[in-house]
């Protein structure tokens, strides 16, 4: 599995998404996800336990974006969802709220999709979750963000996720998130609109 990025720009030439050995390169990631998503030391060290304990599951699986050097500018990683994880426990009280917990059930999660913000608006990040998700088995896929109007979103909405909660509270997470989910495969070719959906009716 391996995919060259089709963007245009400074940041996509070269760029190639394949697998990830994401346990051997978790500080490579890591360092990724902090720049991208302003985490400090101690957050970083929490998360890399938790990426570990992910990759203890059989099936959980990532992709890295990679210069022609070899750095790593870009990766994902998710995992079948199971009702015992404990992004589960937290997400499912919202979801059955707006009667949408069905969605915790057969579906793959998207764990973390980072891209380094030098290497940003060059369809990294879409052509590292469309890749990984037309990987596998699950008829669905579910991911949470920063309940927030931000290019992300955008990116998510463009892919066919829609909102299934909003202004979920995770322990620590000083901002909510809203709850996501898409039909897999993942749509193709939509713009991205930064503009807010309409309100229902």
């Amino acid at each position: 599995m391996a995919a060259a990025v089709s963007g245009s720009g400074p940041g996509a030439p070269g760029i190639l998404i394949g697998p990830l050995d994401l346990a051997a390169r978790v500080d490579e990631a890591l360092a990724v996800q902090a720049v991208a998503f302003g985490l400090g030391p101690e957050e970083v060290e929490v998360r890399r336990h938790i990426v570990l304990r992910h990759f203890d599951h059989p099936q959980a699986r990532a992709l890295g974006a990679t210069t022609p050097t070899g750095r790593l500018v870009g990766f994902v990683y998710g995992l079948p969802n199971d009702r015992s994880q404990w992004w589960s426990t937290v997400v499912e009280p919202y979801l059955r709220a707006t009667g949408s917990d069905g969605w915790l059930d057969d579906s793959f999660v998207i764990t973390e999709l980072h891209v380094h913000p030098d290497h940003q608006q060059h369809g990294i990040g879409r052509t590292l979750i469309t890749t990984i998700t037309d990987a596998v088995g699950q008829p669905r896929s579910i991911l949470s963000a920063i309940d927030t109007e931000s290019p992300a979103r955008g990116l998510y909405r463009a892919l066919g996720y829609r909102d299934l909660a909003r202004q979920v509270h995770f322990p620590s997470a000083p901002k909510p998130y809203a709850v996501m989910g898409a039909p897999l495969p993942l749509r193709r070719g939509q713009a991205i609109d930064f503009r807010p959906p309409p309100p229902p009716g």
